[in-house]
């Protein structure tokens, strides 16, 4: 039997396990499983490695998609250059490779949500490691950003100093934190949702709920609005290709 999963400290909101059990159920693979391993500490995948030899990919979540760098043999070019991992391979010699498949799905969200357009001016909300896929993505369609973080020593600014003249001015946001995530579904940013218009176009990385507060705020500015359902089902695909190369 193949073994495949998800790590993070918390998995009560991931739909990954039922994501690929429906797609393995769908292809007819019955050698294939897929499971969710929560992990007090990143100190504990080694442990989890011996204990499943079987596992050949782990998909990995908050908040260990840069802790999880220590432990790997190699990185892709990709997942060097944004300094953070959320797929590993682990081949047949044992070595485990560290991806980045989060770009690819950002990539496809940015093409839906942007249609073509590209703003002045964008705010990334967080600066962990879904935050720095962001950059990266951001950077290769030459958009300028400013990153707005809780700690006044990560970001440009943080919540309390983002003015709705910033905010205004940027037309493309990005939530690139899990607040506002299953079951926490009455929160959101801290943002001045008062300076969005139409001309706005807000992207949340959060898939469940569906529709987070955030996108709700937008939307009811009249911004355009994309979940992180796209940014899901393709890095999820993209870590399968991965796994079996």
């Amino acid at each position: 039997m193949r073994h495949f999963g998800l790590i993070g400290r918390s998995l009560g909101h991931s739909a990954s396990e039922a994501y690929f059990a429906e797609k393995f159920k769908r292809e007819g693979r019955t050698d294939c499983v897929y499971s969710l391993y929560e992990l007090p500490a990143i100190e504990a995948l080694p442990e989890l490695l011996v204990a499943e030899p079987e596992i050949e990919g782990l998909n990995v979540t908050i908040p260990y998609k840069r802790e999880v760098m220590r432990y790997v043999d190699d990185l892709s070019f990709e997942a060097r250059m944004i300094g953070a991992v959320n797929c590993v391979r682990r081949q047949t010699d044992g070595r485990l490779v560290g991806h980045n498949t989060d770009i690819e799905g950002l990539r496809a969200s940015l093409d839906l949500l942007l249609g073509g357009e590209r703003p002045e001016m964008a705010l990334v909300l967080g600066t962990g490691g879904a935050s720095q896929a962001v950059q990266y993505a951001l950077a290769e369609r030459e958009i300028p950003y400013a990153l707005v973080s809780r700690d006044p020593a990560k970001g440009n600014c943080t919540y309390a100093q983002l003015t709705l003249e910033m905010t205004a001015d940027s037309h493309l946001i990005i939530n690139a934190s899990p607040v506002g995530t299953y079951p926490a579904v009455d929160q959101a940013p801290c943002i001045p949702y008062a300076a969005l218009t139409p001309r706005h176009m807000l992207l949340d990385l959060v898939y469940n709920p569906p529709l987070t507060q955030f996108l709700d705020y937008g939307r009811q500015r009249g911004a355009r609005t994309l979940n992180g359902e796209v940014m899901f089902r393709t890095q999820a695909e993209a870590s399968w290709r991965i796994w079996n190369e």
